[in-house]
């Protein structure tokens, strides 16, 4: 079965278009949240420019809405002259309706009326002026008069019988284009709109070609020609670009490719001089909502994806070359999202951003739950995944805490990979399951991850750093289960009974008894937690005391984190925490969930809790939309759960350096020393974890750029960045051949 997945956009400017309607009702939260995330298509968004002028510019999406005004950051409005001064009609905003044509001084808001006459067709309009027809085919420039009326300039030196097919207007308020056929042939001239003359310019131009131009140049069919060049003068052929013809910016016409390929080269936005014929970039990757401005200018949105799409101003420079300026951030639309999980102060959200596929995302979170960046792509654009039926997120994920997420991805044949990404936006690692399917992914931390097959068979899967793949290291029948560090939890031959074995081993590291009457059939830990669940009962056993603890077991599957359990009531919505870190079970209801939404999923569904650092995350019935709250619950002090600190044959070099992994249990800001046998620190390094897992890498010199054979011996200070508990410090040696 493949779950729908179901999307809706909003449309720039602010109004929603949904691709369908549904019943949801938003979320209604006991505790304030901290923060909120929406997940965002990052596909580059077309824009139209319903008018750009010397102070600002109208747009909408290509695909429709409302429109937006922007302003040009820190630009003097132009002054106000009146239509007897046509260079201030570059910030005239023009409107017809019906025989009338209002013209707007955008900066001063005044304004004049042009009516059109009896017996002439509206054309076109700029700045002040507006271009008429009457009925033996004479165009006619019309302009407001003081008085009130219309002042009627019949334009001369247009050819006789010549039948326009449009009208253009570019970089200029003083001139208008006039595209017309005349004995079969296609030809573009401009009317003078100061003294109503016209003027063709260039002639036998190809049917789907484009005409661009300013004060200074006319270019059309890859031909240009100066305004100002004598009459008889032959344009001459401009060596093509990329794409079409979009504006002309004083000596530089610009050109680029208006159909935008997805998933192809980013396309960019090139220029050649009129005057030199050198070529050049402007703008990449740049595509759709590219135009000429009225002041000469020209506008082009540019960016390396929806997520930073900007509209930029082009104008010309005194060298003869362009510049560039952000004028304006065009907000991407929101998309459904299929699923999300949190480790480490780092939400991971999967849903279709790409516009080729889906794709994980994170948002980066502060020790207070607070989003701290922009949406980051964490894998490539992925191929969809058959879904089991039933209350199941598809595909399934479990964020690890070590900055990584592992997921079951279902083939055509309905057999099952684990799968394991979020260090680059590249790289997959997989790990077959034999041919295993109707699966769960219930755990994992760091580097392991559980794997329940439907055939009862049951797998742990190591994805050390490093590999390219995952390895299977455990085997074994299907029963409750947990990963919590390198040990598995799993129920023991006596009643109630929870034995741990370590992964890398195989040595069993102690047998709990919990005080369960039964056999578990639900195991979860976390640090010195451990949870199970049989029947209609349910308890948490703290190992560092021995605490037994009785919490609630109704409504459903219940999640583990660090001090707490969270459980959803799928009859009321309401997502419910249960505080147990003093011994003491203590429920409270956290937000009351939306009745539908985009996933309706379990845990790593519609909401999640951090099992590294004690933040909780959910659909809060807004599109794309995601909640932060804190759970209120005092994590745990910072601890080491995991390390992998060997070295590769040869010792650490400028291309294969010593690069350790130690996974802790939340995150930390950290400072790794490596000193010699004298006890001199040769080389410090300082970072912060990748969810709660130290990354660090080390080429075996030192500060000074010299590198010396020698045992090192390493020190790891790893100081929690939530300020609770003490700073956690660990040694080892490594050595320099």
């Amino acid at each position: 079965m493949t779950r729908s997945r179901r999307l809706a956009k909003v449309a720039l400017g602010g109004a929603v278009v949904l691709t369908c309607a549904l019943p949801i009702t938003p979320a209604q939260a006991a505790d304030p949240p901290v923060g909120t995330v929406r997940l965002s298509t990052e596909k580059r968004i077309e824009i139209v420019y319903q008018w750009a002028g010397a102070s600002g510019f109208q747009y909408r999406s290509a695909t429709g809405g409302s429109t937006t005004w922007v302003d040009y950051p820190d630009v003097e409005p132009p002054a106000h002259a009146g239509p007897d001064d046509l260079a201030t009609g570059t910030d005239v905003v023009n409107a017809r309706s019906g025989s009338t044509v209002t013209q707007r001084h955008r900066s001063t808001n005044v304004t004049a009326t042009v009516t059109i006459p009896s017996g002439q067709t509206y054309a076109a309009a700029v700045g002040w002026s507006a271009l008429t027809r009457d009925t033996a085919g004479v165009p006619h420039v019309l302009r407001a008069s003081a008085d009130g009326t219309t002042t009627d300039l019949p334009v001369t030196g247009f050819p006789t019988g010549a039948q326009p097919t449009g009208y253009v207007t570019g970089g200029s308020v003083g001139r208008l284009a006039v595209v017309y056929t005349l004995d079969g042939k296609r030809s573009v001239g401009l009317v003078d709109l100061t003294d109503g003359t016209f003027r063709t310019y260039v002639t036998d131009v190809a049917e789907d070609s484009e005409a661009v131009f300013n004060d200074r140049w006319l270019v059309a069919d890859w031909k240009s020609i100066r305004i100002d060049a004598e009459p008889g003068t032959q344009p001459a052929g401009v060596a093509g670009l990329p794409g079409r013809l979009k504006a002309v910016v004083g000596d530089q016409v610009l050109a680029s490719d208006p159909d935008f390929a997805q998933g192809g080269t980013p396309l960019t936005l090139s220029s050649r001089s009129l005057v030199t014929g050198v070529a050049s970039t402007v703008l990449s990757p740049s595509f759709g909502g590219i135009g000429p401005t009225l002041d000469g200018g020209a506008l082009a949105t540019a960016g390396p994806s929806g997520l930073d799409w900007n509209v930029h101003r082009i104008t010309p420079t005194q060298d003869g070359e362009t510049a560039t300026e952000k004028v304006a951030k065009l907000p991407p639309y929101a998309v459904g999202v299929q699923g999300l999980a949190l480790a480490g102060g780092e939400l991971f959200v999967y849903g279709e951003t790409t516009g080729v596929g889906s794709r994980y995302s994170s948002f980066q979170l502060d020790a207070m739950g607070r989003p701290t960046g922009q949406q980051t792509p964490r894998s490539p654009a992925l191929s969809g995944s058959a879904c089991l039926p039933g209350d199941a997120a598809c595909p399934q994920l479990e964020a690890m805490g070590d900055g990584r997420v592992s997921y079951l991805w279902t083939n055509a044949d309905g057999q099952e990979s684990v799968l394991n990404l979020g260090l680059d936006t590249t790289t997959i690692r997989s790990e077959p399951t034999g041919g295993d399917a109707t699966g769960r992914i219930p755990g994992g931390s760091g580097r392991y991850v559980l794997y329940k097959g439907g055939s009862g068979t049951q797998r742990v899967v190591d994805f050390p750093t490093g590999t390219t793949d995952g390895t299977t290291v455990l085997t074994r029948s299907r029963t409750a289960a947990a990963v919590w560090g390198q040990v598995i939890w799993t129920p023991g031959t006596n009643q109630g009974a929870v034995v741990g074995t370590h992964l890398k081993t195989g040595q069993t590291v102690g047998t709990v008894a919990t005080g369960a009457p039964c056999t578990p059939t639900d195991i979860q830990a976390v640090n010195t937690w451990l949870y199970w669940a049989c029947g209609g009962t349910a308890g948490v056993y703290d190992r560092a005391t021995g605490r037994k603890i009785t919490v609630p077991a109704d409504h459903g599957p219940a999640r583990l984190a660090d001090g707490y359990l969270l459980r959803e009531n799928r009859t009321t919505h309401e997502l419910l925490l249960t505080d147990f870190h003093t011994g003491t079970a203590a429920t409270r209801v956290l937000v009351k969930l939306p009745t539908g939404d985009w996933n309706t999923g379990g845990s790593n569904g519609r909401w999640a809790a951090d099992r590294f650092g004690g933040h909780i995350a959910y659909l809060n019935g807004t599109l794309g939309e995601v909640s932060i709250v804190g759970s209120g619950v005092p994590a745990s002090a910072l601890a080491q759960m995991e390390a992998q600190t060997a070295t590769l044959p040869g010792g650490p070099t400028n291309l294969n350096p010593w690069q350790p992994v130690w996974q802790l249990n939340k995150p930390a800001d950290w400072t790794l020393t490596l000193s010699n046998a004298t006890g001199t620190v040769m080389r410090t390094l300082t970072g912060a974890t990748k969810g709660a897992a130290v990354r660090a890498a080390w080429d075996g010199y030192g500060e000074d750029g010299r590198r010396t054979a020698g045992t090192y011996t390493w020190k790891l200070t790893a100081q929690p960045r939530d300020d609770q508990g003490p700073a956690l410090t660990v040694t080892g040696t490594v050595a320099v051949n």
